[in-house]
This record gives structure tokens, C-alpha cells and sequence, in this order.
């Protein structure tokens, strides 16, 4: 254990969890791959704006309208239903399993911080071979909000059983870590996905360009 830490909190999904088969799927009912990365781009930011406006997104709901208008309309429902199911299917990138076995072994509390059912992302965690080291899931559905508003991380640090600044928050987006940083937690940032964090956000307490590399980061704290 740590001087610092008490227990880290992973975003699940592009941070565990690898979306990139679900460009496969797009494929296999007549959309480019490439539109992956665009749909969970507007997917995040129709949350984020729905959650902003007052409300409290559905996943599914808010990811087949986010699908529907990134391919102009040109999807059935059954080809979205098709894509939006290989959500549970998706593996953890490589580094996923490591890092939270080294956080286990130190006595870390080890909780993942995501969107949707809790139920169904501890399947999505089982899939991967990842539930073993999870001691919580939690998720927006909890808390009303989805991040980076300020209670999600208070929330999930009390589901924790830790004080929010004792809690690390781990996530490859950079706006996900200046949201931990800003209500009051620890965060720790892997560059696997945007390369460089960028000014405008709150500089994470530990960058690392795996999560193995930001684990060892956090237990030196």
C-alpha cells in the first residue's frame, strides 16, 4: 500500500477495454470501420450534452442515436443492434490484466468507473478475463450524471470506501483525468490512445504509455 492511495478507478471503455473489433461488425452490415471512431466520438459528446442539459443518459439509447446519425440515417435497427452487441464482446488491451494485478497484489482497492448497467459491464469485464481483480464496478446509472461531472468521482469514491483524495482515477482520455484532478481526486494518464494530454487540461499526477508504466507511477506516489 501507499502513502497516497487507497484505490484506483479505471474507465472502462478504449482504457481496458479494446473497441477496435467493433469495427468488424460495422463492416459486416455495410458501414466503413472508420466510422468507429467518429460514432463513439458523437456517442460521448451527446452523453455529455444530454447530461448537461439535465438529464440521464441511457448507453443504448444514446449510442444507437449516436450510430444512426454518424451513417446519415443508413443503418436497419437490426444492423445497429448488430454493432452495439459487440460492446460485450470486446478483449482487454494487453496491458489491462497486469495493471490490475499489480494493484491487487499491493492491496489496492480496484474499482472500474463506466456508463450502463453495472451487471452488464461486470460481464463485459468477465468476457475480457478482468473481473477477478475488480472489487466495484460503478457506474453513471448510480449517480445521475455521467463525467466528468464533479459526482461522479465523489460517488465512486465513497462506493470505494476511500476519501476522494486518496483515490486515483486512470483513463487514456485526458478530459476523464482533468475531471478526476478537478474534483479533488488523483489521476493517472496513459497516452495509448491521444498521444499527448494537451494544455487545456489539469496535467494528471502520473502519465505512463501503458497502463503497467502508470500503475508502477501511482503505487510510488
Amino acid at each position: 500500500m501507499t502513502d497516497r492511495l487507497d484505490a484506483v478507478a479505471f474507465d472502462v471503455l478504449e482504457t481496458l477495454l479494446d473497441l477496435d473489433p467493433i469495427g468488424a461488425r460495422l463492416e459486416e452490415v455495410g458501414q466503413p470501420a472508420a466510422v468507429l471512431g467518429p460514432f463513439f466520438m458523437r456517442f460521448q459528446r451527446d452523453a455529455m450534452a444530454l447530461t448537461l442539459a439535465g438529464d440521464n443518459p441511457d448507453f443504448t439509447a444514446t449510442a444507437r442515436q449516436a450510430l444512426r446519425t454518424e451513417t446519415k440515417q443508413a443503418m436497419s435497427e437490426d444492423a445497429i443492434a448488430h454493432v452495439l452487441e459487440g460492446f460485450a464482446k470486446v478483449p482487454a488491451f494487453p496491458d489491462a490484466l497486469p495493471a490490475l494485478r499489480k494493484l491487487s497484489e499491493a492491496g489496492v482497492t480496484i474499482g472500474c468507473l463506466t456508463v450502463g448497467d453495472p451487471e452488464n459491464t461486470r460481464s463485459f469485464l468477465a468476457g475480457a478475463g478482468l473481473e477477478t481483480y475488480v472489487d466495484h464496478v460503478v457506474t453513471s446509472d448510480a449517480v445521475g450524471v455521467w463525467k466528468p461531472a464533479p459526482d461522479v468521482y465523489h460517488h465512486t469514491a465513497k462506493a470505494l470506501g476511500c476519501g476522494l483524495d486518496r483515490m486515483a482515477l486512470v483513463a487514456v482520455h485526458a478530459w476523464d483525468c482533468h475531471g478526476a484532478k478537478r474534483a479533488g481526486a488523483l489521476a493517472g494518464w496513459c497516452s495509448r490512445l491521444e498521444g499527448e494530454p494537451g494544455e487545456v487540461f489539469q496535467p494528471a499526477d502520473v502519465r505512463g504509455d501503458d497502463l503497467v508504466e502508470v500503475v508502477d507511477g501511482l503505487l510510488a506516489l
